[in-house]
């Protein structure tokens, strides 16, 4: 049990001391606001996108994937979602938070803290932790596209809906209608540099596949062929997790919640302790005592990844840009984060005792 409770310790205590070091840097003021700021576009306009090419790039085999991992998760994606839109609405009369709180139930931190997460889960056996970081990327490049279009989903329905508004003589005015940009909205999803990378990946792999179809081998990679570029981008991914984790925490701020305690707890509660029930049992049952699932220690790493962890940061700057509560949206970032240290732990902890996740 020992052994259990310390591997689970550490699996988790590195991603919660980089989240510290950056906010303890921050706050000794070793850190301005400018460079979180520029460290923030940094890691999600060219780090990240790197590492999510790089991890769809090093799939060597997609007949190895296990598809019927890929269809659970994004039908569980749909489900969250459609249960946290029912929960936004019970829970508040602002539409400028239900979509926020609506984004916090579904949309997870799964291509920063995810990826760090499901890879120490890997265990020690080898190859297990590149095995573990093919079965990631391959669920990343179907689920983090439907995360982006479901927030845009998600922010548009509820920022649109206006109030009605009354002149000084109590005259009903003409509400003003935000209509949003279909237009605009897919050039939003298309350019999305996390998007970017992972469609970069997946032609990459295409073409090579079309390389061994046509010539019996791939006669052009771009590891053998392209050392060079194939060295900066796998550099760019090893500084991926611990800069993003840093900056994660260096941007914490600690404001009041006064007026939003309620919905800070609702939406905390739901992406904490609510999703992974949701995602990670219903996976648990129907593999473990059904013949409709069959997920292993390969498998259950990406799926703790997936629906366990806090709510992405980038949830917090779409929510300012389409006009949403992004003070909400930044505090539940916070928050969740905080509280996931208790609740992952306690994930990884019940399933490492029950035999599911490599000790």
């Amino acid at each position: 049990m020992f052994n259990i409770f310390m591997t689970a310790v550490n699996a988790i205590l590195p991603i919660v001391l980089l989240i510290v070091l950056g906010y303890v840097l921050k706050k000794i003021k070793f850190f301005s606001k400018e460079f979180l700021k520029i460290g923030n576009k940094l890691v999600f306009n060219v780090a990240l996108p790197a590492m999510l090419f790089v991890n769809v790039y090093s799939i060597d085999d997609l007949t190895d994937v296990n598809w019927s991992l890929v269809i659970y998760c994004v039908i569980i994606v749909f489900v969250i979602f459609f249960l946290g839109l029912l929960v936004s609405i019970l829970t508040t009369k602002d539409n400028r938070r239900r979509g926020v709180i609506l984004q916090c139930t579904y949309r997870s931190n799964f291509a920063i803290i995810g990826v760090s997460l499901a890879a120490s889960l890997a265990g020690t056996a080898a190859g297990a932790a590149d095995t573990v970081n093919a079965v990631v990327a391959i669920i990343q490049a179907f689920t983090i596209p439907i995360f982006n279009i479901l927030a845009v989903i998600a922010l548009t329905v509820f920022v649109n809906k206006q109030p009605q508004q009354f002149d000084e003589n109590g005259m009903l005015l003409a509400p003003v209608k935000k209509h949003t940009s279909v237009k605009k909205i897919i050039l939003g999803i298309v350019k999305n540099p996390l998007i970017i990378g992972i469609f970069a990946g997946l032609c990459c792999v295409g073409v090579r596949y079309a390389e061994i179809a046509i010539c019996g081998y791939a006669p052009f990679t771009i590891a053998d062929d392209l050392p060079f570029l194939y060295s900066v981008l796998t550099s760019l991914k090893s500084m991926t997790t611990p800069l993003a984790l840093i900056v994660l925490g260096g941007q914490f701020e600690f404001s009041a919640v006064k007026g939003m305690t309620k919905e800070i707890i609702v939406a905390t509660v739901f992406r904490l302790i609510v999703a992974p029930l949701i995602g990670v049992g219903c996976a648990v049952l129907l593999s473990e005592y059904t013949s409709l699932l069959s997920f292993g220690q390969t498998e259950y790493p990406a799926l703790i990844a997936l629906f366990g962890t806090p709510v992405a940061v980038s949830s917090a700057i779409m929510a300012g840009e389409m006009g949403a509560d992004d003070q909400l949206a930044g505090q539940l970032v916070v928050w969740t984060s905080l509280c996931s240290i208790v609740t992952l732990f306690l994930t990884v902890f019940i399933l490492m005792s029950a035999g599911l996740l490599a000790v």
